[in-house]
């Protein structure tokens, strides 16, 4: 009981709706990494306020997901930000800039364990993107130069060829 006041005081600390959520936990997090049974394409940006390459290409994903909003595409952008920093930094930060797209906090410290649960090549560096639809997944660390390298990204998982 005492850990869902703990999660329910810190959605209210980030002001954050229903469709945006704290995570305490990788675990709790984890089944968005696993939504295989329906035909939605989800885009999954790791990134944190402290992260000046993050930052930067956080517009490129709500220029995705507004682009995106009449088709089967869903653009969650998970802060790794620290649990300290959710009311002094991520609070602040989401209010100026006001996205539409779905917003997370994943605050387990223990990426060490869960990182590779997200993809075995990453290093555990942010920014990171996981774009999956079904069972097909394609993941990229590092940041995108601009929306049409991300939209290429997104679109060349959609191409049969590959």
């Amino acid at each position: 009981m005492r850990k869902l006041t703990l999660l329910a005081a810190l959605m209210l600390v980030l002001g954050i709706g229903k469709a945006q959520k704290v995570y305490e936990s990788f675990d709790d997090f984890a089944p968005l990494l696993a939504q295989t049974q329906n035909d939605t394409t989800y885009v999954i940006n790791f990134w944190a306020t402290w992260c000046a390459p993050c930052v930067k290409e956080l517009p490129y994903f709500e220029k995705l997901h507004q682009a995106a909003a009449t088709q089967k595409i869903r653009v969650i952008l998970v802060s790794l930000d620290f649990r300290k920093d959710l009311e002094t930094k991520l609070k602040p930060f989401l209010e100026q800039r006001q996205f539409s797209a779905s917003v997370a906090a994943l605050v387990d410290s223990r990426q060490n364990q869960w990182i590779d649960k997200v993809d075995p090549s990453w290093s555990g560096a942010v920014p990171a993107t996981l774009v999956y639809r079904g069972r097909q997944r394609q993941f990229k660390e590092g940041e995108f130069e601009n929306f049409e390298d991300l939209q290429q990204f997104v679109l060349h998982f959609f191409d049969p060829k590959n």
